[in-house]
């Protein structure tokens, strides 16, 4: 399983423009969750030792797709648990603003208290469902929340330039089902496989679970 430095190394290679004090940020993440998940279990016990590369890299595959389109935006994490993408990606994005929702409030008391510990000043928290947030984001993230056509459901009307999700498994279907009951052209959808970046000799044995792994974009829906 991967490393501190392991996970140093491969970020620091995919992200060169990353400063020191994200990348502390980044590898603080592990002790804090890890006090966190003895009381309140937002990650699951048997996947602890993966938590840089099932968690954080994961999470910042979304960075590794937009690049740069999520700098100083608006951005909501629906279904965040813990913080997940929400957390690394404000790490990733400084000067975007991110609003990490999650209906639980146990979940959210965690990413909450995370993001204090980090010193993250462009974090909200909020324990709420999606309908009833006020206002509009320019992007919606999410991992492995919910069906996409629910999840489009939930969240057509939040978002003014696109829902990012990370999922995993055959999406095919889903993504087709959306598709139709939207009235959005499948070829619309952009699905990409994180392994387009993420390859054997930056994960060694992790390469295996990207197996399947995918970043979708849905544009606005009208």
């Amino acid at each position: 399983m991967m490393d501190s430095a392991q996970f140093e190394e491969i970020i620091t290679k995919k992200f060169p423009s990353l400063i020191d004090k994200q990348l502390q940020q980044l590898k603080a993440c592990e002790q804090l969750y890890l006090e966190w998940n003895a009381k309140i279990n937002v990650i699951s016990r048997k996947d602890v030792d993966g938590f840089f590369a099932h968690h954080l890299l994961h999470s910042l595959g979304i960075a590794l797709y937009a690049g740069e389109r999520l700098s100083e935006k608006t951005v909501l994490d629906l279904g965040t648990g813990g913080g997940f993408p929400g957390i690394p990606l404000a790490i990733f994005y400084p000067e975007s603003r991110c609003t990490l929702c999650d209906s639980i409030g146990k979940k959210t008391l965690v990413a909450r208290s995370v993001a204090e510990a980090l010193g993250l000043e462009n974090v909200e928290v909020v324990c709420a469902r999606a309908e009833s947030l006020p206002g509009t984001f320019d992007y919606v993230v999410s991992r492995a929340v919910a069906d996409m056509s629910d999840l489009l459901g939930w969240v057509k009307s939040k978002f003014g330039e696109g829902l990012i999700c990370l999922k995993g498994g055959n999406i095919v279907p889903e993504t087709a089902a959306a598709a139709a009951r939207y009235r959005l052209p499948v070829e619309k959808i952009s699905c990409r496989s994180l392994q387009e970046w993420l390859t054997p000799s930056d994960l060694g044995e992790d390469y295996a679970w990207f197996d399947q792994k995918f970043v979708l974009e849905v544009p606005p829906v009208r």
